[in-house]
């Protein structure tokens, strides 16, 4: 196995998102080698072959460089978007009436194809419909409830093929998987991915039936709920208690709500999940400049550091990485901000605490204690093992002043776990006595220089380790 240098010592993760600038061997790699943890696969874009094909790839770098790098299938969901436009655009002017038609045309200032086939039938007169991200903002005139939709132009522009459309007035009854996700899942079913996406997500019910269709098939998946319309953020409780982990995705968000209350509501989500114990992604253009300039604009160096001081687990590049000039100067430039903005990071909101009437109390009073104690004596790392990532995404939660370093045989989990915040893993399947473990583990952390001689470790672990039970047992260690 061939070893590399990788820049892994943030807490704070990276997710770049691949495609035509970096979905070759030479690029996964230098993207790794600079800090990506996670690599999303955008399913609003590509051919089942092209994402099989990039899998491949980074399977085959994983196990030629031993690598943990997680896979992120982002399914497309409920997207809507007008159809195509005569010569590709259309000027629309303020006070203009436009027609929306549900039946498949090319689009002229007479008619316009909606994707939505139901749009006519959920809206309502005084509706807002906004198009390519809020640039251009319509008004519901009037709606026959089957498939045509007058509506007047309050602010104009330029209308594009195919440009996404937004409803934040409007309560859409679409299924939050639709014909071309439940396909795209049947696919993603047969990958090794990590983790999947699903957008637009409504209420818990969305995120329960994702996850009784990735049970059925036996993949071992983790859910990501994509918080992107004003019901998920009222409903924000119950999504988190559903999901696995939650994607502040801003760029709808940003349309779908008042443009002002998204900062807050992206630092309530943060300090939600955390107290749940659930990572939490902050997404959309970040760095988003930088698709075309090699350096950021001193807003998104701020916008990044703000999601780091938040505690977000992991901060995601779209565009910037997939189809952008500079993915791999993108990644450097996130990673110093990040690096920077962590030496003043401090978890200012209460820290979670066990749940005496949780089935895990026992278990999480360890998790949660192990951090707390490594922080009062100053240790340099913890240790713990794992089958699901329970421990792992526990122990995370308290936001430790060191690295959390987590053993497991299950070679899933380990990269599943490399989207937690501040968590580094280890493959590890003697698990013989306790006291052979704790010694086997130090010597690894000291081998990879993580630890040295004289250093501290808290470690955790189940008691007698062959029983596999719940983390029960915590050992302050001194590295020989």
């Amino acid at each position: 196995m061939k070893k590399i240098k990788i820049i892994d010592h943030q807490n704070t993760k990276i997710i770049a998102t691949l495609g035509p600038a970096s979905s070759s061997s030479e690029v996964l790699l230098d993207l790794v080698k600079e800090g990506v943890n996670v690599f999303r696969l955008n399913f609003s874009h590509g051919s089942h072959s092209m994402h099989a094909q990039t899998v491949d790839r980074i399977m085959a770098l994983k196990k030629e460089y031993g690598l943990t790098v997680a896979i992120l299938a982002d399914l497309q969901g409920p997207k809507l978007r007008v159809g195509k436009i005569e010569n590709d655009s259309l000027q629309i002017n303020q006070g203009d009436v436009l027609t929306f038609v549900n039946e498949p045309c090319i689009g002229t200032k007479e008619k316009i194809y909606m994707s939505y086939k139901d749009f006519a039938m959920d809206v309502n007169k005084g509706e807002q419909v906004l198009i390519d991200d809020g640039k251009l903002v319509l008004e519901v005139l009037e709606t026959d409830k089957i498939g045509k939709v007058k509506l007047i132009v309050l602010f104009g522009g330029t209308l594009s093929s195919n440009k996404g459309v937004n409803l934040p007035d409007t309560k859409i009854s679409l299924p939050s998987l639709t014909e071309k996700d439940l396909k795209d899942l049947d696919f993603i079913l047969t990958l090794p991915v990590n983790w999947i996406a699903l957008s637009f997500v409504r209420k818990a019910q969305d995120i329960k039936e994702l996850k009784r269709k990735i049970a059925k098939a036996e993949h071992p998946a983790k859910v990501i709920a994509k918080v992107e319309k004003p019901e998920a953020v009222a409903r924000i409780k119950e999504i988190i208690k559903a999901t696995d982990a939650v994607m502040v995705a801003r760029g709808d968000l940003g349309v779908e709500v008042p443009m002002e209350k998204l900062p807050a509501i992206q630092k309530q989500i943060i300090k939600r999940c955390i107290q749940r114990a659930k990572p939490v992604i902050v997404a959309t253009q970040m760095m988003e400049s930088m698709v075309t300039n090699p350096s950021p604009t001193r807003a998104e160096i701020t916008d990044v550091a703000n999601a780091v001081l938040d505690g977000a687990d992991a901060v995601m590049l779209s565009g910037e990485t997939s189809v952008g000039k500079h993915p791999i100067k993108v990644v450097q430039a996130m990673n110093k901000i990040i690096e920077e903005a962590e030496q003043h990071y401090e978890m200012h909101s209460k820290r979670p605490k066990p749940n005496p009437d949780s089935s895990t109390f026992y278990s999480d009073t360890i998790c949660l204690n192990a951090p707390k104690l490594a922080d009062e004596i100053g240790a340099k790392a913890i240790s713990g093992l794992t089958v699901s990532g329970y421990t792992a995404f526990k122990m995370s939660s308290y936001r430790p002043k060191c690295k959390i370093f987590i053993f497991s045989d299950q070679e899933h989990i380990l990269s599943t776990l490399n989207l937690v915040w501040g968590v580094k893993c280890y493959p590890y399947n003697k698990f013989t006595t306790t006291d052979e473990t704790i010694h086997d583990i130090s010597q690894i952390l000291k081998e990879n220089g993580d630890v040295y001689s004289g250093d501290v470790i808290v470690n955790t672990g189940a008691m007698p380790i062959k029983k596999r039970f719940r983390t029960n047992m915590m050992k302050i260690t001194v590295v020989d």
